[in-house]
């Protein structure tokens, strides 16, 4: 699961328009391994959440069909995608080696 949960995060954050996972309203979405959380990502055994903020001028649910879509790539799991927020494009965390925002 350590490597499913880092792996889902990578690819997610690498998906133009998406500014950051984020862990829900109160913290609670996350999959938790030893020492450490992947905030905004659950990987359960029926289902895969992914919860994020969007940069503010991605369509919302063009880049949630294009997160769910590259995550059925890697897992027969069905992907449930949430927006959480829209943050300005200066907000964007961005994993190493993938550049700036397009």
């Amino acid at each position: 699961m350590t490597e499913q949960a880092d792996r889902i995060a990578q690819v997610v954050l690498a998906v133009p328009g998406v500014a950051a996972l984020h862990a829900g309203m109160f913290g609670e979405v996350g999959t938790y391994l030893p020492g450490r959380r992947v905030a905004g990502v659950r990987v359960g055994a029926d289902a895969i959440d992914v919860h994020v903020s969007l940069v503010f001028d991605a369509p919302v649910r063009v880049t949630a069909a294009v997160i769910r879509r590259t995550l059925q790539a890697l897992t027969a799991l069905p992907v449930n995608v949430t927006v959480e927020d829209v943050v300005p494009a200066a907000h964007a965390e961005r994993p190493p080696g993938l550049g700036g925002l397009p």
